[in-house]
């Protein structure tokens, strides 16, 4: 944008688009109770709640190294999105279903991969935690339900399968690990134990 930067500094955004021929779309009415939730972990912040990110970290000095990161403040929170279709495509007709962990973290996006009547149970001690979360809720003194509303916690993905399919599914997927299980509840949603 002329005028607006200054010589020889750029902005760059990116974004993904996906396309699936309509049989081959995932449906939320395939998964039942009994059936197992997989995450795939994230590489960090990703592209969420930065504007949370911004009001907690407002006067804290990016370029600060942080032994919890193993490098900057500023370096960590600019971890590249990842993108899961290399580790998703080779197993995707062994899923009943998908979530993607993006704005609105664990409460919005997860009860998008299943039907009324069913509920995602996800026990805490399984979730991988990046310590870049741990640190924003403690710069920010936040409750942990909130860091679940508003990010991805480490998971960037999960996968909705079969009990019968996780052994398999977690040999291929070699990050990947189990963290709770679809159960019928009347209310839906996530139930974070």
């Amino acid at each position: 944008m002329p005028g607006f930067y200054p010589v020889n500094e750029y902005d760059l955004a990116g974004f993904a688009v996906g396309v699936v021929e309509r049989e081959k779309i995932l449906k939320p009415s395939n998964v039942k109770q009994g059936d197992i939730i997989i995450a795939l972990p994230s590489t960090g912040v990703h592209s969420n709640g930065f504007s949370l990110v911004r009001k907690i970290l407002a006067e804290q000095d990016l370029n600060q190294y942080i032994n919890e990161f193993g490098q900057s403040l500023g370096q960590e929170l600019l971890t590249p999105t990842k993108i899961y279709v290399r580790e998703v495509l080779p197993v995707i007709d062994k899923i009943k279903s998908i979530a993607h962990i993006t704005g609105g973290g664990f409460y919005e996006n997860i009860p998008r991969a299943f039907g009324e009547g069913l509920a995602a149970k996800i026990e805490l001690a399984k979730i991988k935690t990046l310590p870049v979360f741990d640190y924003i809720m403690r710069a920010g003194n936040l409750e942990l339900d909130e860091m679940y509303h508003v990010f991805n916690m480490g998971v960037g993905m999960i996968l909705i399968i079969s009990p019968e399919k996780v052994d398999e599914i977690l040999k291929i997927l070699n990050e990947s690990y189990i963290i709770g299980e679809i159960i019928n509840h009347e209310n839906g949603g996530v139930i974070l134990w």
